[in-house]
């Protein structure tokens, strides 16, 4: 009697570790996503962001240059809303920024960094959830869409080590990856350089491989989530830089 051979079901992709994923995402966003959405984590990721995070902005804000682009950039918020401080309570912020020990530097870079990053992930989940699962009869689960959305952060973490010595180099905390950044010659006041200002590359290059993570747990097109991840980004940009222009007057 011949002997009946059962065909072996296919192994399931050993999962990639976190390096692997991180590089991914830069590299090969669609696949490293599929794996991300088979095999959901995000610890890892989490904590890699918070060491990168407080090990940069930390690095910055304890130097004598940082301390000082730290008092510009406080004093050029205030002024933007129309706001003067006295010259005796801005001695004061002065005093306190420079002469802060820099443990106390990195301690609310990395507790704020371990507590908000999580929870802006978790709202972004939530709303990708409500949008694309209770509007459009999606099933993916929700520690699926969190952990895409927190490996989506590598683009923002590649940004941190960009930005951090090039704004030591430029002695500013301006953001100088945005749109106005080209156009150093605008007035810095003008609504142009407010709404150009708030346009980032690397939060549009962020939103475009967040919609991909998004298509492919969803199994829908990239496109149209990527259009609509930026339409929104961009309309609440202008919006926010319309409404502070009008209150700086």
């Amino acid at each position: 009697m011949a002997e009946t051979i059962v065909p072996e079901s296919p192994a399931t992709p050993a999962s990639k570790g976190l390096i692997a994923r991180f590089v991914g995402v830069l590299t090969s966003p669609r696949d490293t996503y599929a794996d991300i959405a088979r095999q959901p984590t995000w610890l890892s990721m989490w904590l890699l962001i918070t060491v990168v995070t407080t090990v940069c902005a930390g690095w910055l804000s304890s130097t004598p240059v940082g301390r000082r682009a730290a008092i510009e950039a406080t004093t050029k918020v205030t002024s933007s809303f129309g706001i003067q401080i006295p010259p005796e309570r801005l001695d004061a912020i002065r005093e306190q920024i420079m002469n802060a020990p820099a443990w106390r530097t990195y301690a609310q870079t990395g507790g704020g960094t371990l507590i908000f990053v999580p929870i802006v992930a978790a709202i972004t989940a939530g709303i990708l959830l409500g949008i694309f699962n209770a509007l459009m009869g999606g099933d993916a689960k929700f520690k699926q869409v969190f952990s895409i959305v927190l490996f989506s952060d590598a683009i923002m973490v590649v940004k941190t080590v960009f930005v951090t010595p090039l704004n030591y180099a430029r002695e500013s905390l301006s953001n100088p990856t945005t749109f106005a950044a080209l156009l150093p010659m605008l007035d810095d006041t003008s609504l142009l350089s407010k709404v150009l200002g708030s346009i980032d590359f690397f939060v549009l290059w962020w939103l475009f491989s967040l919609a991909i993570g998004v298509g492919v747990v969803y199994k829908r097109p990239t496109r149209g989530i990527a259009i609509g991840l930026i339409a929104v980004y961009v309309v609440l940009a202008v919006t926010i830089s319309a409404a502070i222009a009008l209150i700086s007057g």
